[in-house]
Parts: C-alpha cells; structure tokens; sequence
C-alpha cells in the first residue's frame, strides 16, 4: 500500500477506539482519526470469535484488499482501524465491498477530486 503504514501497537488502536469516531454497518465496523501526518496508517482487527485461523486470515486479507484498491481515494492524513464483525466471513466480498464504501462516506473520507468515481 502505497501511502499507508500499519497500526501496531495496542495503544494506538485503543486512542483510536476511544477519541476517533466511528461508522457501523452489518460485517464491519471502521473508527478514524485525523492526524497531522502526509500517509494514512492502517489497522486491521478480526476477533478470535470469528472463527479459526484460516477464516480470520481470509477476512483480513479481503479488508486489507479492499482497502488498497481505495487507498488513493481517501484523504491522507487518518488513522484508521477495520474491525471485521460477526457476519463478515459469510459476506461476499462485493457485501464487504459495499460496507466500507457506505462507512467511509458516513465519515467522509473520500477526498473529493475533480472527476466523479
């Protein structure tokens, strides 16, 4: 991911937690955080409830992708944190597609550029 760096540390997921704000939908939930940075910095969270190694691997590396795909939409500048909800492993990826574009315009944070998308 090209202007993006990870979220590792738990302090860093639990001040995003507790001071970004936050958009629900039915397989994720995503929290933000403007920051004064030139990248965005990403965290992916996928509870052990969701289900065995294989199935949380593959959750994540659907959010991770779907992210990337439209990391060069989104204002630079956020913390953000992905956390994969109960129904997500049974969620097509065009469902899980669908619920972060519907989360990240609830936080409006699509840049606007001159040219609809």
């Amino acid at each position: 991911m090209e202007f993006t760096e990870s979220l590792k540390m738990n302090y860093e997921f639990r001040r995003l937690y507790a001071k970004g704000k936050s958009a629900v939908t039915p397989y994720l939930v995503v929290y933000v955080r403007r920051t004064g940075r030139d990248h965005n910095r990403l965290g992916i969270t996928v509870s052990n409830k969701i289900g065995k190694a294989v199935v949380r691997n593959r959750v994540r590396r659907r959010l991770r992708e779907i992210y990337r795909l439209r990391e060069d939409r989104l204002c630079r500048g956020l913390d953000l944190v992905i956390v994969a909800r109960g129904r997500s492993p049974e969620a097509t990826y065009a469902q899980l597609e669908r619920a972060f574009e519907k989360a990240c315009r609830q936080l409006e944070l699509f840049a606007e550029k001159g040219g609809a998308r």
